[in-house]
This record gives C-alpha cells, sequence and structure tokens, in this order.
C-alpha cells in the first residue's frame, strides 16, 4: 500500500510583484518579506499588528541597546505610545537619560566610528559608535537631573514608574513654555501616562546622580521591590480582566527578562494563578546557543511559565538589528492599524497593585 505523500506546498507561492516606485513600507514587507529573517519579519509585524494591538490586549514593550541616541525614540517610540500600541515599558536607564538630551534640546550628531578616541576625548567628544555629540551634553543633562530631584517632591521611596513620570513633567512643562510638543520619550509617556520602569536603576547616569544626590541624604529611593509588584500587577490585572498580554522586545538584556519575569513573579512566587503571556515578539541579534539571547527563546521561555505553551504559536524571534527592524515593524503597524485609545496605566498602578495584593494575601 502507497503511504500518502504529505502536503509540503500548502503555503503561499513565491511570487512576488517587481518592486515599484514609490512603495510603501507596510507594502515591501507584505510583498516582498517572503523568507529568512525578512519572513520572520513579516510575521513579526502581522503578529503584533492582528493580535497585539486587538482592543483586548495589554501591550508591554522593552529597549536595550542605545536606541534613543540614534533618534529611535522621536521616530519609533513617541508613534507608538502616541497611538495606543504600547502600553507600559520596561527599559534600561541609558535609553532614557539619552532622551532627554532631545528634551533638553542639546544636539547629537552622526558622525563615523573610524575616529582615534583618544583625539575626541583631547576634544570634550563622546562617541556612541557612529554618533557624536559634546561633553556638555553629559554635563547639562545630569545637572538638570539632579536639580529636579532635589525638589521636596522627590525626596521620598518611589517605583522608577513614579522616578520617570516625575522627570517627564518638568521636560513636558519645559515643551509646554517653547511651544513644542513629542520632543522625547518621556515627556510623551507622562502626557499618556504609559508607566516607564528600569530594571537596574542604578546602572545608568540617572541612577549615578539619584547615588549622588543620596550622598547629601537627599533625592528619591528607588523601591525595586515596588517595580517588581507594581510590572507583575499590570500583567495580572490584564489577565483577570479577560485581556491577554503581549510582549514587545526590541534588543534583550536586563528589560527583556523584566517584562517576562511578571509571570514567574505571579505563578511561581506569589502562587496565583496564571498561564503566561499570550503574544511574544522578540527583536535580537543574539544567539541561544552562546546564553547570549537574553531571558531565552519563546520556547525556552514556556518552561518557566513565561510564556502560555497554547500560545507558542503566536511568537517569533527576529535575528535583525533593532534599528532598522523596529522603524519597519512601527511603519507596517501604522500603515495597518487604527490607533488605539490609550489606557493610561500609570493612573491605575495603586488599584492594579491592590487587586495583586489582595488576591496574594487570601491564598494564606
Amino acid at each position: 500500500m502507497t503511504k500518502p505523500k504529505r502536503n509540503w506546498f500548502s503555503g503561499p507561492r513565491i511570487d512576488p510583484e517587481p518592486i515599484a516606485k514609490g512603495a510603501l513600507a507596510a507594502d515591501l514587507i507584505d510583498g516582498c518579506f517572503l523568507a529568512y529573517n525578512a519572513s520572520r519579519l513579516q510575521k513579526a509585524s502581522r503578529l503584533f499588528v492582528e493580535k497585539m494591538l486587538a482592543p483586548d490586549c495589554c501591550v508591554g514593550l522593552s529597549l536595550s541597546g542605545a536606541l534613543t541616541p540614534a533618534g529611535l525614540g522621536k521616530s519609533v517610540l513617541i508613534p507608538l505610545i502616541k497611538a495606543g500600541f504600547v502600553d507600559w515599558i520596561a527599559s534600561t536607564g541609558a535609553n532614557l537619560y539619552h532622551d532627554m538630551h532631545w528634551g533638553l534640546g542639546l544636539a547629537m550628531h552622526r558622525g563615523t566610528h573610524e575616529v582615534d578616541d583618544r583625539e575626541l576625548r583631547s576634544d570634550g567628544v563622546v562617541r556612541i559608535y557612529d554618533i557624536l555629540f559634546d561633553y556638555s551634553v553629559l554635563l547639562k543633562t545630569d545637572a538638570f537631573i539632579r536639580e529636579v530631584l532635589s525638589s521636596p517632591d522627590f525626596n521620598r521611596p518611589m517605583s522608577t514608574a513614579e522616578l520617570h513620570h516625575g522627570l517627564g513633567k518638568f521636560l513636558a512643562a519645559r515643551e509646554d513654555e517653547l511651544g513644542v510638543v513629542d520632543t522625547c520619550l518621556l515627556s510623551t509617556a507622562y502626557r499618556c501616562d504609559v508607566p516607564l520602569y528600569v530594571s537596574s536603576p542604578g546602572d545608568s547616569s540617572i541612577g549615578m546622580n539619584v547615588a549622588a544626590l543620596a550622598l547629601r541624604d537627599r533625592g528619591p529611593r528607588i523601591d525595586v521591590s515596588r517595580d517588581v509588584n507594581e510590572t507583575a500587577a499590570i500583567v495580572y490585572d490584564a489577565k483577570q480582566s479577560g485581556v491577554k498580554s503581549g510582549i514587545l522586545i526590541f534588543g534583550g538584556g536586563s528589560p527583556k527578562n523584566f517584562v517576562l519575569q511578571t509571570e514567574p513573579q505571579i505563578q511561581e512566587v506569589l502562587g496565583l494563578e496564571d498561564e503566561g503571556h499570550d503574544y511574544f515578539v522578540q527583536i535580537t541579534d543574539a544567539r541561544p546557543d552562546t546564553g547570549g539571547l537574553s531571558g531565552a527563546t519563546p520556547g525556552e521561555a514556556v518552561s518557566w511559565g513565561k510564556v502560555d505553551p497554547e500560545k507558542l504559536p503566536d511568537s517569533v524571534v527576529v535575528y535583525s538589528d533593532t534599528t532598522i527592524a523596529a522603524p519597519l515593524i512601527t511603519a507596517y503597524a501604522l500603515s495597518r492599524k487604527e490607533p488605539r485609545p490609550l489606557r493610561r496605566l500609570y493612573r491605575r498602578r495603586e488599584e492594579m497593585l491592590a487587586r495583586l495584593r489582595g488576591d496574594f494575601m487570601a491564598r494564606d
């Protein structure tokens, strides 16, 4: 008896139209990104738009790598926030520190990596690969941070979401004085009530300036436990309210694990029932076999309870430079999806935390 052949050719035929003059990014992704990592980027873009941006999904974003110095704060992150496509964020502190340069009107310049860094140091120039800026940019940003955080409102324990909301408030006030808007991620997140968390608050120039104030017994005292519980509360509240949880990851590092560890915090540590995040999209250039794919692949994350095993097909890793892939995904989303209402989760932090605490205490 002849064994029936499997249908290996059920996928669409690869037969793209020639690229025409004036082609849009979203059309290129749908029509030409048909194999290899281009196909992964298409899958990620469509998963983000068709499922993660549905009305019943809360989207968390993690940021690592020097994205804001390269302008991705203004070109990518602000449009995503204003469109309601990102509900909460975990970032490296460096991304938020360098974001403030834009809010303070301090210039970053395109340059080259083929320079003698000893000459740059001698001339008071700082380099981030091929981005060049004056050393005074750091000093002016540091002075702004210390001045703001020295005010009485900051002299207390607080989460990093409160810290960055407060900094965003001052930057938004500066925008109002100048008659401009959307100069930086911090001011936009403040206006849209998107909470901004930093998983390693001491590991950036913001944290360094907080530490300098601490020597004078002034300024904020960062409550990292509050951060862990607030982020878990965001996910728990969503899932308990019948809303799905999607995670969009630009890069890896500590912020990636921080957004994903919300589920082990809920299930493993607090002992509350849940099944993990529903959707998972990551842009990365790291490899899993070296231990360098920070926080693991979606499949490995299932074993930790970070990702719902039933939703594993709704996950994709794009092996690409974030500075290439993130603008493309953003362009695709803005072209294919209407803006969503803002969830304004910053305003709901106490309410969500109370729900998490209540259910945790009730289980004893």
